[in-house]
């Protein structure tokens, strides 16, 4: 699960990560910073930038503290499994959603 935050508003602590280019299944070229030490995917998108309103998407479980996570928007949910129940009230897409200014007017 990834977490959508604001770039402003993201703060890392640790080992500073290194980016990884990969090619999406849309044929673009997609940026993913992982911890040098291990390759654990940490974030995808730009460096955080206090003077932009880009968006981030934080994989949750690198978080220190996720007890105030609660997702609101689901993404590939064609290839999720038949057990996860989704909140009627979430907002879904069977696939990458086409237009994402949501995600970039800083939406956390």
């Amino acid at each position: 699960m990834a977490q959508v935050v604001a770039g402003a508003a993201f703060h890392f602590a640790g080992t500073q990560p290194r980016s990884l280019q990969l090619e999406a299944d849309s044929g673009r070229t997609v940026t993913r910073w992982v911890c040098p030490d291990c390759g654990t995917w940490i974030w995808s998108g730009s460096k955080p930038d206090p003077t932009t309103r880009d968006a981030l998407r934080v994989r949750a479980g690198t978080l220190d503290d996720t007890s105030w996570l609660r997702p609101t928007v689901h993404s590939w949910t064609r290839s999720a499994q038949r057990w996860v129940v989704l909140p009627e009230e979430d907002q879904r897409f069977e696939t990458q959603p086409e237009d994402l200014a949501w995600m970039r007017a800083g939406s956390t």
